[in-house]
C-alpha cells in the first residue's frame, strides 16, 4: 500500500511543482524500487528509528503524511513545534479500532485529515474515537501499477504440477497471514468446510498460502487431520511475489472470510486477476468487492453459509469470458489514475 501511495503522491507533487520525499524507518537506501520513486525522493534509515524520528519533527515540510498510527509521536511534535504543518494520518484497520496512547489520542484530535482505507474504518474512527468526521476521508486501496497481470487466463502448467492438480479439478485458494495472535482470518472455517465441499467435489484442492509460525503451524494441520481433509489442503508457506498472480490463475475461487480487515489488497488482486472473492461483512472487506457488485460477503463465523457459498461458484465454472469481465470491472475501480485523482482533491480541500 505505502509503495502505491507514496508513488502516486511522487506523481501529484509532479503535477504540482512541489518537493516530495517518501521517508522510510526501517528500509535502507538500496531497498528502494526504482520503479516507485527516483533515488533522490527516496530516504531510508535502516532501521535508525531515533535519527528517522528526530529528523521527521524538525522536518520543515508544508505536508507531512502519516502511514501508520504507530507514527503518532512524530505527528505529535510536529504539531507542537510546526502547528503550521498540516499533518495527515493513514488509517487502516485493527490498529486503530482499539484503545489508543494519550499521543495518538492527541493526533486524532489535532491532525488535519485522516484518511481511511474503507467506509467500516471511517466509521470506526468516529465511533471508538470521536474523530470529526469532517476531517475523515476514505479512499481505498488500489492496484499497485507495477504488478504483474495476466492478459491471458490459462492455469499456469508448473503450479498445476507443484500442487498436482488437473484439469477441471476445483482449487480454492486462500493467501494471508498465518499468526497464532491473529486468528481473526477465517482459514479455519475454510478448512473445516472442505470437510463437507469435498463429497461433491472430491478431486478439490484448497491452497492454503502465507507465512506461519511454528504454533499456527500446529493448530492448522490438527485442524486438517481433524476435519480429514490431508489430501485436499496444500500449506504453501510463503509465496514470492513474482508468483502471486499465478496462484490467483491455477485457482477458481479465493476465500477469506475474515473480520478484521481494514480492508484487504488482496481482494483486488485476486480480482485483478479475474478470480472470485469470499469475505466477510464484519469488516472492510466490503468496501473492497464493492459491497458486492464484484464478489460476495458472508458472516464470517457462518460456516453453513460459507458450504453454500462456495459451493454455489464452484457448480458455475469460471470461464476466460468471466475472468476477464471481473478483471475489467476490478481495473475501473481501483486504479491508479483515479486513486492519484482523489489525492489532488484532497490536497485542494
Amino acid at each position: 500500500m505505502t509503495r502505491t501511495l507514496g508513488h502516486s503522491l511522487y506523481q501529484v507533487a509532479n503535477k504540482n511543482q512541489w518537493n516530495f520525499e517518501l521517508w522510510s524507518a526501517y528500509d535502507k537506501p538500496e531497498d528502494l524500487m526504482h520503479q516507485y520513486l527516483p533515488k533522490k525522493n527516496f530516504k531510508g534509515f535502516g532501521i535508525n528509528k531515533l535519527s528517522f524520528t528526530w529528523k521527521a519533527i524538525f522536518n520543515r515540510a508544508d505536508t507531512i503524511v502519516l502511514s501508520h498510527i504507530n507514527l503518532a509521536i512524530i505527528g505529535f511534535f510536529v504539531k507542537l513545534i510546526n502547528p503550521q504543518c498540516k499533518v495527515w494520518l493513514i488509517a487502516h484497520g485493527i490498529e486503530v479500532w482499539r484503545p489508543l496512547s494519550l499521543s495518538k489520542k492527541y493526533l486524532l484530535k489535532n491532525c488535519d485529515k485522516v484518511i481511511c482505507v474503507s467506509n467500516f474504518t471511517r466509521e470506526q474512527m468516529i465511533k471508538r474515537h470521536n474523530v470529526n468526521p469532517q476531517i475523515c476521508h476514505v479512499l481505498n486501496n488500489v492496484i499497485d501499477p507495477f504488478i504483474k497481470l495476466p492478459v491471458t487466463f490459462e492455469k499456469p502448467a508448473h503450479l498445476a504440477a507443484r500442487y498436482n492438480t488437473t484439469a477441471g479439478q476445483p482449487v480454492i485458494f486462500t493467501l494471508t497471514r498465518l499468526a497464532s495472535t491473529e486468528q481473526y482470518k477465517g482459514y479455519e472455517h475454510v478448512i473445516k468446510a472442505m470437510g463437507s465441499i469435498k463429497k461433491h467435489f472430491p478431486g478439490i484442492k484448497y491452497i492454503l498460502s502465507g507465512k506461519y509460525d511454528h504454533k499456527e503451524e500446529i493448530r492448522i494441520k490438527k485442524l486438517i487431520e481433524q476435519h480429514q481433509v490431508t489430501e485436499h489442503v496444500i500449506l504453501t508457506g510463503f509465496i514470492e511475489e513474482d508468483e502471486l498472480a499465478d496462484h490467483f490463475l491455477i485457482a477458481d475461487l479465493f476465500v477469506l472470510p475474515s473480520k478484521k480487515e481494514g480492508f484487504g489488497i488482496v481482494f483486488i488482486e485476486a480480482l485483478a486477476c479475474g478470480l472470485p472473492v469470499i469475505c466477510g461483512n464484519a469488516d472492510g472487506s466490503t468496501d473492497a468487492i464493492r459491497n458486492g457488485e464484484l464478489g460476495r460477503a458472508i458472516s464470517p463465523d457462518d460456516t453453513d453459509e460459507l458450504n453454500k457459498c462456495i459451493t454455489e461458484y464452484l457448480l458455475a465454472p469460471l470461464t476466460t469470458l468471466k475472468r476477464k469481465s471481473l478483471q475489467q470491472q476490478c481495473l475501473s475501480h481501483f486504479n491508479e489514475t483515479d486513486y492519484i485523482q482523489k489525492l489532488q482533491v484532497l490536497f485542494a480541500t
